[in-house]
């Protein structure tokens, strides 16, 4: 991208902080966009995100958004209202699909609908934690518990019995008022990137622990990866068209990150589509692609340059990130 080319964005806003529980990862998130963003030359300013936003953003006049927010209030479709208000681009999915994602029970929703394989499951509010047993009925066990609206793993956990069950929604009850309650699929965790709509590849995650949660997502060497997955080629290729059937499902543009599960047999299963994944040194974005040869300032400039032609628009999918993205699907598949 040359200079008269970076011109057009003019000032650059990184909104990072937020409101929710994941502020610490979203600062790590935005400062390692904002560095990345001046290596290449552009105008750019940190914004740090609270409930004075649109004061800042009257104070600090920017020309375009780049969201490194996690969570409530940054992922869930908020800011991205407040953007489009003011007549801000801004980076990733818009409203509608950002709300979407960000709710588990309507992404699993549409993913039944758009026929996207997915755990099956029950919502529990947290009015009705009285009932929780009749809810559960025949359900069976073991169980993954998580807040209805929220990332990173924060309040989420497995289950294996009732006592369990009722701890683990207890918990998560204190980060939204509605629960999810999925059945537990054994098998790989995979996470596949995407760029607008085209998979870049998929990696496998180990933990350490019990399961992804949130240190193992950000502390280092509490994960293993593999990159690309380790699964057939065959099968590598249908866990990329599922990612990118999941992220039209919700109506997602830019980039997400669709984690799924694999089992042994031959089973896929969609989890959830992160619409703002994260771009830490230990996210997974990151690691996916530059295992598909893109540079972390090459991603970080694709990523800017979907706000530039509008979220809301087409893209050109002869654009030569775009042609990285086909290229990473090949090199999977050979």
């Amino acid at each position: 991208m040359n200079v008269a080319e970076k011109k057009q964005f003019g000032r650059v806003g990184v909104l990072m902080g937020g409101l929710g529980p994941e502020r610490d990862i979203s600062m790590k998130t935005g400062e390692a966009i904002h560095d990345a963003l001046a290596a290449r030359g552009h105008d750019v300013v940190r914004i740090v995100v609270d409930r004075d936003i649109d004061r800042t953003l009257r104070q600090t006049p920017i020309d375009v958004a780049f969201l490194a927010l996690h969570g409530p209030f940054g992922e869930d479709g908020c800011i991205q209202g407040l953007l489009e208000m003011r007549g801000i681009p801004y980076t990733g999915s818009d409203v509608l699909a950002s709300a979407l994602a960000m709710d588990k029970i309507k992404s699993k929703e549409l993913f039944r609908l758009y026929n996207v394989p997915t755990p099956p499951y029950y919502s529990v509010e947290s009015h009705a934690l009285d009932r929780l047993e009749e809810l559960h009925g025949s359900f069976g066990f073991p169980v993954f518990v998580k807040p209805r609206r929220s990332g990173s793993s924060v309040g989420a956990g497995k289950a294996g019995d009732m006592a369990e069950l009722r701890a683990r929604v207890e918990d998560a009850a204190r980060f939204d008022r509605s629960v999810l309650v999925e059945r537990f699929v054994g098998g790989k965790e995979i996470r596949v990137a995407v760029l607008d709509g085209r998979a870049l590849g998929a990696i496998e995650i180990v933990p350490k622990g019990e399961f992804y949660d949130y240190k193992s997502k950000y502390t280092k060497g509490r994960s293993d990866y593999h990159y690309p997955a380790r699964l057939a080629p065959t099968r590598y290729k249908g866990v990329l068209n599922l990612a990118e059937r999941a992220h039209r499902a919700l109506g997602c543009t830019g980039a997400t990150g669709v984690d799924l599960l694999v089992t042994e047999g031959e089973n896929e299963y969609v989890l959830e589509v992160n619409t703002i994944p994260g771009m830490t040194p230990t996210s997974l974005l990151p690691k996916i692609a530059a295992g598909a040869g893109y540079g972390f300032e090459d991603l970080c400039e694709a990523i800017l340059s979907r706000a530039a032609i509008g979220v809301h628009g087409a893209v050109d999918d002869t654009a030569a990130d775009g042609g990285i993205a086909r290229r990473a699907v090949q090199q999977a598949a050979e």
